[in-house]
């Protein structure tokens, strides 16, 4: 059976090293199965370190300050690990189309500021899914790609 502190260990690591302010490559190679599913509603879904890795990049270089931090205390129980956190960044970088509404021109200056919940689930020691749901209208708002009737 998992131990639910080892796990909360490498969520907590993976939200600072792969989501926080500063990102660290490595980690998705340490704690991500080479398999490893991402999901959020914003985006397409990523599997395999390398796909995870190019999104990351890509959504780092569009948004060079991107950055996502806990905002409640982790519960975990057997494999899996839920967190709730907050985040965002301003689109100051190259054009973006990973986003499944539409696409950003190069550097629109726009801020977008919003929270989500995540289940990561872990198998061996290694996280084989994030699946997330984020406050992605408000997103999308800020950073319009589409407008409050």
């Amino acid at each position: 059976m998992p131990n639910a502190a080892d796990n909360k260990a490498i969520v907590g690591r993976w939200f600072t090293e792969f989501w926080g302010t500063t990102y660290n490559p490595a980690v998705v190679d340490e704690l991500a199965a080479p398999d490893m599913l991402l999901q959020y509603s914003l985006h397409e879904p990523r599997r395999g370190r390398e796909d995870i890795k190019a999104f990351m990049a890509d959504f780092r270089a569009a948004f060079p300050d991107l950055a996502f931090a806990g905002a409640a205390d982790l519960i975990a129980e057997g494999d899996y690990v839920v967190g709730r956190w907050i985040g965002g960044g301003t689109h100051t970088g190259p054009a973006f189309s990973d986003f499944l509404i539409g696409s950003l021109p190069a550097a629109t200056g726009r801020t977008m500021r919003f929270t989500g919940t995540t289940v990561l689930r872990l198998k061996d020691g290694k996280i084989v899914e994030e699946l997330g749901l984020d406050d992605g209208v408000l997103a999308l708002q800020q950073l319009g790609l589409i407008s409050a009737v």
